[in-house]
């Protein structure tokens, strides 16, 4: 049976609901919104994407990064790279300074297979290169590896954490908010949660949060095995305790609770060391499959985009540090 998913991210997608269950005495934080879009222009294509953007730098820009960083996020979080798609990925890249960040994805599943792609993203180039692009290829990772969809907060908290650490402290900001306001959602509810709530921003802040908790202390093919053990047997509860020692979820619920209060700070030392370092970026955007070579390298190419480690240091600091993780 055929079914149509759209993952939305951050300014797509804004709603509001009274959620019970989570609540948490901590500071607040704030979201921004920014100018109309700005219309498209030019194109480029790659294997995997067709790049519709203001200019054509822009465009070879953004459909660099992406084949760039469809490759080096496949490897780390499932161990390899994606063959490549039947058809490419449309994507339309709306850019501009001051432009709210934010993107969507749909595709669909049917019988076991996911295709038509097409992605919609926005906001500064900046943030488009740096969160909103590796934000999005993700969840082609995801569907193209699950093939079928995940629980909205797995789906949308992985994603969230290969992000600039900017936009991951803004998250946490707007966590603290709905925790204190009694807008958080309680983790039975939210582990059931097939679509998006009517009150989405909660979920994306609760997502990445026990995301990025789950990765620092497994790291992301561990995230990745554990989320493959929920979505087969339905029992979130035996997955969180064979992958992270947690016997349930409403056990989760308050370790995480414990950790969001304690300032979330970084795992022990000996577990931090144990988890495996995401792999660095290659400096060339390499081919997807054996029939589609690398893109060439002459004058005029798009640099490389930020390494993986860069995508983490907002953790690593803070081990290097002492001091609890940046917010």
């Amino acid at each position: 049976m055929e079914a149509r998913y759209e993952m939305v991210r951050g300014l797509f997608h804004i709603g509001r609901r009274v959620a019970t269950g989570v609540t948490l005495a901590l500071g607040i934080g704030a979201a921004s919104f920014g100018p109309a879009p700005i219309a498209a222009a030019a194109g480029y294509r790659t294997a995997n994407f067709v790049v519709e953007a203001p200019t054509d730098a822009l465009a070879r820009k953004i459909g660099d990064a992406a084949e760039q960083y469809r490759h080096t996020l496949s490897v780390e979080w499932t161990g390899r790279p994606l063959p490549r798609w039947s058809r490419p990925c449309p994507i339309t890249a709306q850019v501009a300074p001051n432009l709210g960040a934010g993107g969507a994805t749909s595709f669909v599943f049917d019988r076991g297979e996911v295709f038509n792609w097409t992605m919609t993203i926005q906001g500064s180039e900046e943030r488009i290169i740096d969160s909103v692009l590796p934000h999005e290829i993700t969840h082609t990772i995801f569907a193209s590896h699950f093939r079928r969809p995940l629980p909205r907060w797995a789906d949308e908290g992985a994603c969230t954490t290969v992000e600039h650490p900017v936009e991951r402290a803004r998250q946490h900001r707007l966590l603290l908010e709905f925790l204190t306001t009694g807008r958080g959602i309680a983790f039975p509810e939210m582990f059931a949660m097939k679509e998006y709530p009517a009150d989405v921003l909660p979920l994306y802040s609760q997502g990445y949060s026990l995301a990025r908790y789950l990765i620092e202390r497994g790291g992301r093919h561990k995230y990745v095995s554990f989320v493959s053990d929920g979505l087969a047997t339905e029992n979130w509860s035996a997955a969180l305790e064979k992958h992270y020692g947690v016997t349930s979820v409403a056990q989760m619920q308050h370790v995480w609770l414990a950790w969001v209060k304690q300032g979330c700070p970084a795992p022990p030392a000996s577990l931090a060391a144990a988890v495996p370092a995401p792999a660095a970026l290659a400096a060339t955007t390499r081919g997807q499959s054996p029939d589609s070579p690398p893109p060439s390298s002459a004058a005029g190419a798009s640099a490389p985009v930020a390494t993986s480690a860069a995508r983490t240091s907002i953790y690593a600091q803070a081990r290097t540090s002492g001091q609890p993780a940046a917010r």
